[in-house]
């Protein structure tokens, strides 16, 4: 049976999108120095990148990226530039979801951010 929406489109964009515009992506996605220090320990460019744009989206729009997202070019030019990383890394991360997973967790771990599943999310349901 297919999901219902109770967005439309528009509304579901506006909510869930990645920012475009340069005021937006500076104001969310500044990283602070306490983000560069934990983003610096991975070990290869692409996994910095990766991690820093999972950890932007988590915080904004609220969600995680999906696996073949497109993520817009200037949202990752401008997280690359505070990284001193070149754009080509991004193409390499996740290669395997084991990546993508072990960056949730840490996320998870480091900020204290928790899945909204189980039992309060079978109460918003109800």
């Amino acid at each position: 049976m297919p999901r219902r929406s109770i967005l439309t489109a528009r509304q579901s964009a506006a909510l869930f999108d990645l920012p475009t515009d340069e005021a937006t992506i500076l104001y969310h996605y500044t990283l602070a120095d306490e983000d560069l220090e934990v983003i610096r320990t991975r070990r290869h460019a692409r996994n910095r990148l990766g991690f820093a744009l999972q950890l932007s989206a988590f915080r904004y729009p609220g969600r995680l990226l999906a696996s073949g997202e497109v993520i817009p070019e200037a949202v990752s030019r401008f997280i690359a530039a505070q990284l001193g990383e070149g754009m080509d890394a991004l193409c390499r991360y996740a290669e395997t979801d084991v990546t993508r997973r072990r960056h949730l967790v840490d996320l998870r771990q480091l900020y204290g951010f928790k899945m909204f599943s189980g039992h309060r999310a079978r109460e918003l349901k109800s």
